[in-house]
């Protein structure tokens, strides 16, 4: 049985997407299969992993409002074992035009359904809003990985976000757990950066991934290649955070079925 995680923030810029691409590569890569629901209108975890937007027939967009068979907006990368259902911009206007749609928050979990034995993951990529879309995303998932930067701002909005995930799990999902708090932009060389390290951990402790993902120039690299960092370049510090971060997610998914 496929475990979804949705990784969430409704702040922008925390690393979001980039978690996303480097993560499913990474599990890819240690044999697991491996799908990424691109469920930003920017689509930049499709374009991340070497989609080429423009030539996609069928995008998450038309299974949520077309109602095109899932199996067909599943797209190969270039790691085996790794898809995607990639983004369109038309799914800016998607959360509008799903307003009228039956139990509208489970549309993503039925998509999800049909296919979720097929993989052992499957990452959603959530947008930086509190938006249906994003709702869809965390009624569909097990659980969510929460990028945190390492910036002043970094604690304001998870708040809203942590609000956000004990209704839904009260209503809608209530298998829905925290996978962790993932640091992300990590410089060990500055105070901040060491300052909110030791805040995030006070705060949530246990729920705090021991992986950080740490500042590096060949993982802001990658995406303009289309490609993950790992095919980008194997043994830049990017690479070895994210197989270290895939490690430890299936780790503790071997320890918790103990």
């Amino acid at each position: 049985m496929g475990k979804i995680i949705a990784l969430a923030n409704q702040k922008g810029g925390v690393g979001k997407t980039t978690t996303t691409i480097n993560l499913a590569a990474s599990l890819a890569t240690l044999e697991k299969k491996v799908l990424v629901v691109d469920g930003d209108p920017q689509a930049n975890a499709s374009s991340g992993l070497g989609v080429d937007v423009q030539d996609v027939d069928s995008s998450l967009y038309e299974c949520i409002i077309d109602h095109v068979d899932v199996h067909d907006a599943i797209y190969t990368t270039d790691i085996e074992s790794l898809d995607i259902i990639p983004s369109h911009i038309d799914l800016v206007g998607a959360e509008i035009e799903m307003l009228n749609l039956k139990e509208r928050e489970k549309v993503l979990s039925r998509l999800l359904q049909p296919i979720k034995d097929d993989y052992d993951y499957i990452l959603i990529d959530c947008s930086p809003s509190l938006g249906l879309i994003t709702v869809n995303a965390l009624t569909a998932a097990d659980s969510v990985i929460i990028p945190v930067q390492c910036e002043y701002f970094a604690l304001e909005g998870i708040s809203k976000l942590l609000n956000t995930i004990k209704i839904i799990k009260s209503k809608l999902n209530p298998r829905l757990e925290i996978e962790g708090f993932l640091l992300t932009m990590y410089d060990s060389r500055l105070r901040l950066a060491n300052q909110i390290y030791d805040e995030v951990k006070r705060h949530f402790q246990e729920l705090v991934f021991k992986t950080v993902i740490q500042r590096n120039v060949k993982l802001s690299e990658s995406p303009s290649h289309g490609l993950p960092v790992i095919l980008y370049d194997a043994d830049s510090t990017g690479s070895k955070n994210h197989l270290a971060l895939a490690k430890e997610i299936i780790n503790k998914e071997v320890r918790s079925e103990r």
